[in-house]
């Protein structure tokens, strides 16, 4: 390589980094240590490490720059290469300041070393050439999308052509004399370029990030490519001091953490892939942290804006009720009633979430917690996601009640229009002690009398501002006792994430003779068997489910739509057999009258779409056949499988699928394999993300940038240790000193996120 090649690698490759690096921060990923003091007069504290300072130590502290965060407040225009259009593009992805784009770390990172010499290269290695242009064309082709732009180029081994496809454009910019930097592939046709840089000619002082060392690799999108980030990624690193340390001090000192700003600095541009990751873990702390003071906050926020309503202890109503079930309580059962007694007697509002196995039990507990709010004469309110799991509810309480007398009533969008003026009247008078509805209930013109305890189910299906509004529905500034239910087994992760700011009951023993259930993944050749299985079961007086992911049927979708998969079995495969059929658009009334007629007997096979997860239990129903199984995650399979095996005949679960991917394979072995919800709920946590394991993300849970989760479960589980132990200290996180924390938190969460 010439001389004048070997210094414009010098000057803007990796080693160029390093010095860029220390010019603008000074970073280590670990703190200075801690210098030892003499004894003496008590002098004053430190700031973060806890130890005592003298005179003479502050005076030899190193002095660093005043950081300035407004300058990572500047719109992105203000980094080259940001005009309208790409500005506008990047605010689709949330980038619209320069601290956005220094925070919109690398997802991953690709490790390409320094120039060689052409000569050197092999058939098929992947390299980094310093080369300039000798000629350029762009070569037509007999196919009509793709364009080849040719170039001979050289280094001091010798020439050699580099090619690039459907660049057209490069052919004008690549002019007699242009020095380059080539990543890519050598080959018999060429150097096939990946990717390219003019040495001099990139963003100021660039050249060398997209070919050379370390190369980051951020989030792109269609109109905002990696390539584009990674440059105004560059400029941004250059105000990386500027970043506000979140952190306490103390924290920070005692962890050996580095600076928020030489973290990022390290994780945008590190100088190897060990200190990438390094950075990685300690900027993704910071963000747990944050999230975890968020949810505290939030935790401490509700208590504290509104009293709760201490309830009596449990009296003659709720004594005989239970004395009354046809069935003995599990322990987690009994368990349970244990701290929702201790919840509901306390001065501040419970705020508990019940999560348990299918058919583990959670309505009595629900109904339990209502009672006691009736009996010491106030009002309890179940809010359910659908109209079918809301009536289903009605149903099964007016089942456990067995004629007591404890008036409720169901409230829907579906209640014809004069029961629901007298519902509502009722309600706000007091004289109604109970409802069970959907989103209804928290419309601004119903109004309770004296609401003591709601009960929200399938909680992650509402969102914050849903559930708070129930809230508000309390008597005067008081808030109603609140029970969060999921049937969704909830990994350990995202309990201490979506939910971190309630108080969790688990429940996992299953009830007295519950049947564990068989499942089997079948091809298409296993059709005519399974439906000849079904006959058999339906013959010996038992009923069958048959689940379509699809309503009506779609030109785009391969799968058996509900409508049309019960008229053809009732032409065919179940002709002799009454074929029911229920989905989420069918109007309340034929909802309810196909399910009162499954649950009644008078029809053997009720096809359904997943409106059936959760909420109907019919003991009869023994078989279970699902199409298209590998469309549903693993929770969600579950549940539907908890739809048989409710009595005390045998049960199965068939599941028909067509697994094209690896992904799918491993779901449905693993839903074959195991029966215990929790452990199916950290398999779908690993394979799907925290993003998709309840449905969408629009159901609270949280966004991280860097954290990554299950992975990063042993760093959550440190960050919530520490907020833990943070909160033991100060007794509270609206102390002073801890306000600029509660700021980072609410600026990297929302309002939201700490005061709904």
């Amino acid at each position: 390589m010439s001389e004048a090649g070997s210094r414009a690698v010098r000057e803007t490759g990796p080693g160029a980094r390093r010095e860029r690096a220390r010019a603008v921060s000074s970073r280590t990923l670990a703190p200075p240590r801690e210098r030892s003091t003499d004894t003496g007069p008590a002098p004053p504290p430190a700031f973060g490490g806890g130890r005592a300072q003298d005179r003479d130590a502050l005076r030899g502290a190193e002095l660093r720059s005043v950081p300035r965060p407004t300058l990572l407040a500047a719109p992105i225009q203000t980094l080259k290469g940001a005009g309208p259009k790409l500005s506008a593009a990047a605010a689709e992805m949330g980038l619209e300041t320069v601290g956005d784009v220094l925070a919109h770390v690398p997802h991953s990172y690709r490790d390409r070393a320094a120039p060689r010499l052409l000569a050197d290269l092999r058939i098929g290695e992947e390299a980094t050439v310093e080369v300039t242009v000798r000629s350029a064309r762009v070569r037509p082709t007999r196919r009509r999308r793709l364009v080849i732009v040719e170039a001979l180029v050289a280094d001091e081994s010798g020439p050699a052509k580099a090619v690039w496809f459907n660049q057209a454009w490069l052919a004008d910019r690549l002019t007699v004399g242009t020095k380059l930097l080539l990543f890519g592939k050598l080959d018999r046709s060429g150097f096939r370029v990946e990717a390219h840089e003019v040495v001099g000619g990139s963003a100021r002082g660039a050249a060398g990030i997209h070919t050379t060392g370390i190369v980051p690799v951020h989030p792109a999108s269609e109109r905002v490519r990696a390539q584009r980030l990674r440059e105004w990624a560059w400029q941004a690193v250059l105000l990386a001091p500027n970043a506000v340390e979140p952190l306490p001090a103390e924290l920070r000192v005692r962890r050996r953490l580095a600076l928020a700003g030489d973290s990022l600095a390290a994780a945008q541009f590190p100088e190897s892939l060990e200190e990438a990751e390094e950075a990685r873990r300690r900027l993704a702390f910071e963000e747990l942290f944050l999230h975890q003071v968020a949810l505290a906050a939030r935790k401490s926020h509700r208590r504290a804006r509104r009293p709760g309503i201490p309830l009596p202890a449990a009296a003659e109503l709720t004594a005989r009720w239970l004395d009354s079930l046809p069935f003995e309580l599990t322990g987690d059962q009994r368990n349970a009633l244990e701290e929702i007694d201790a919840d509901l007697g306390a001065e501040q509002p419970m705020q508990r979430l019940l999560m348990g196995e299918v058919g583990s039990g959670k309505t009595v507990l629900a109904l339990y917690a209502m009672l006691r709010a009736v009996e010491a004469g106030y009002q309890a309110a179940l809010m359910a996601p659908t109209e079918t799991l809301a009536e289903q509810h009605a149903a099964t309480l007016d089942r456990l009640l067995a004629g007591r007398q404890v008036p409720f009533t169901l409230l829907t969008s579906a209640t014809p229009v004069a029961r629901r003026r007298e519902a509502l009247s009722r309600l706000a008078s007091g004289e109604l002690a109970m409802v069970v509805g959907t989103h209804a209930l928290i419309e601004p013109d119903v109004e309770f009398g004296r609401l003591a305890v709601c009960v929200v189910d399938e909680q992650h299906r509402f969102g914050v501002r849903q559930r708070a509004a129930l809230d508000r529905k309390g008597p005067g500034e008081a808030a109603p006792h609140a029970l969060h239910m999921t049937a969704t087994p909830i990994p350990r992760t995202l309990s201490l994430t979506a939910y971190g700011d309630l108080d969790a009951t688990v429940l996992r023993e299953l009830p007295a003779g519950r049947q564990p259930v068989d499942t089997w993944v079948v091809g298409e050749e296993k059709r005519p068997g399974a439906y000849g299985f079904i006959r058999a079961r339906l013959r010996e007086g038992r009923q069958a489910y048959v689940v379509c992911p699809l309503v009506e049927g779609s030109q785009t979708l391969e799968a058996k739509a509900a409508t049309e998969e019960a008229d053809r079995l009732r032409a065919t495969e179940f002709k002799d057999f009454e074929v029911g059929l229920l989905h989420g658009q069918m109007p309340p009334r034929k909802k309810q009258a196909a399910m009162e007629r499954f649950a009644g007997g008078e029809s053997d096979v009720l096809v359904a779409t997943s409106v059936i997860e959760v909420g109907i239990d019919v003991a009869n129903a023994t078989v279970m056949l699902i199409e298209g199984a590998e469309r549903y995650g693993l929770s969600q399979l579950h549940q539907l499988r908890g739809r048989v095996g409710r009595g005390a005949h045998q049960s199965q679960c068939i599941l028909f699928a067509d697994a094209a991917s690896e992904l799918a394979h491993r779901r449905l072995d693993a839903i074959a394999a195991e029966r215990d919800g929790f452990k199916l709920a950290e398999v779908d946590l690993a394979l799907r993300g925290e993003g998709e394991i309840l449905g969408t993300r629009q159901h609270g849970l949280p966004r991280f940038r860097v954290a990554q989760l299950p992975e990063d479960i042993a760093v959550l589980t440190e960050a919530r240790q520490e907020v833990i132990a943070l909160l033991e200290r100060t007794g509270s996180l609206e102390a002073p000193e801890l306000g600029p924390l509660l700021d980072a938190a609410r600026e990297r969460f929302g309002d939201e996120a700490i005061a709904p």
